[in-house]
C-alpha cells in the first residue's frame, strides 16, 4: 500500500521469557493470572501494570509527534492492545477486556483527543 512501516521495541508483548514457550492450556492459565494480579509478577513474568506503562509511554510518545490529520495504525498482539485499552479508556486491567477469541481483532481512538471509539472488533466486519 506504500504506507511506511516503523518498529519500537517499547510496543512489544510482556517479557514472558522466565516461563519460555508454554503450552496454550498453560498460556491461558498464566494470562489470566497475568491479567487477574496486573500488580504481581506470574513466573518471572514482567508485571501487567509495567508492560502497560511501558506501552502506553511508547504509543503517547510517537502520538504526540504525530498529525492528527493523518490516520496511524499500532499493529501488535492482543495483549499489547488490551493493556493499552484499559489505559486508554481509565479502566482497570482485566483479562475481561481482552480481545474476541481468534485474533484479528481491532479497536479504535480519534487521534485528536484519543478517545476509544469502538470495542475490539472482528476486522472482517469493521466499517470504521
Amino acid at each position: 500500500a506504500g504506507v511506511p512501516v516503523e518498529t519500537d521495541e517499547e510496543t512489544g508483548e510482556n517479557d514472558r521469557s522466565a516461563t519460555g514457550f508454554l503450552p496454550p492450556e498453560d498460556f491461558e492459565k498464566a494470562a489470566d493470572r497475568f491479567f487477574a494480579h496486573p500488580e504481581e509478577s506470574y513466573s518471572g513474568w514482567e508485571r501487567a501494570i509495567d508492560a502497560q506503562a511501558r506501552i502506553a509511554r511508547a504509543v503517547f510518545y510517537i502520538l504526540d509527534r504525530h498529525d492528527p490529520a493523518i490516520p496511524i495504525a499500532f499493529v501488535g498482539h492482543g495483549g499489547v492492545g488490551t493493556l493499552l485499552k484499559c489505559r486508554m479508556t481509565g479502566t482497570a486491567i482485566a483479562r475481561s477486556a481482552d480481545q474476541l477469541p481468534g485474533g484479528g481483532n481491532l479497536f479504535a481512538f480519534r487521534l485528536a483527543d484519543r478517545a476509544v471509539t469502538c470495542d475490539w472488533t472482528p476486522m472482517e466486519i469493521w466499517q470504521g
